[in-house]
C-alpha cells in the first residue's frame, strides 16, 4: 500500500511539473526575454524536464512491474500488463521521441538546414506531443490515486 501511495504521489508530482514547465515556465520566458534568449532558455528547461521525465518514468515503470507481478502471483494470473504500465510506457515514448527525435530536427530547421518539415510544423508537432504527454501523465496520476487500482 505504501508503494502505491508513493507511486501515486510521484505520478502527481510529475504531472504537475510537466504542466508547470509547458504552461507557466516556458511561456513566461517569452514574455520577459528577447525571442532568441527565450527560445534558448525554454529549450534548456524542456531538456531538463525530459531528463527528469526519463528518470520518473523508469521508476514508475519498475514500481508498477513489481506491484503487478506480486498481484499476479497472489491471484495465480500470468498477465503483467496493466493500463498504468501502458500509460507509463506511452509517456516514456513521448519523452524520448520529443527530445531525441523531434528536438534535433527542430534545431536543424532553426539553423537553416533542409528538413522534411518547417520549423513551425516541427514545433507544432512537438508542442502537441508534449501536451499529449501531459494528459497521459495526468491520467496515470488520476488512475493511481484510485485505491482500488
Amino acid at each position: 500500500m505504501k508503494l502505491l501511495r508513493f507511486q501515486s504521489w510521484l505520478a502527481g508530482l510529475w504531472a504537475g511539473a510537466t504542466v508547470a514547465v509547458g504552461g507557466i515556465a516556458a511561456p513566461s520566458l517569452f514574455m520577459v526575454l528577447e525571442r532568441q534568449q527565450a527560445g534558448m532558455g525554454a529549450g534548456r528547461i524542456f531538456a531538463t524536464e525530459a531528463n527528469v521525465s526519463l528518470v520518473v518514468a523508469v521508476v514508475l515503470f519498475l514500481i508498477e512491474r513489481r506491484r503487478v507481478r506480486e498481484l499476479a502471483r497472489a491471484q495465480g494470473s500470468r498477465s503483467v500488463m496493466t493500463g498504468n504500465l501502458m500509460l507509463t510506457l506511452a509517456a516514456l515514448f513521448l519523452t524520448v521521441f520529443g527530445q531525441h527525435a523531434l528536438h534535433p530536427m527542430i534545431e536543424a530547421a532553426k539553423a537553416g538546414q533542409a528538413t522534411a518539415l518547417s520549423f513551425g510544423a516541427l514545433h507544432g508537432i512537438s508542442a502537441g506531443l508534449y501536451w499529449l504527454k501531459a494528459v497521459v501523465i495526468a491520467t496515470l496520476a488520476w488512475r493511481l490515486s484510485d485505491r482500488s487500482v
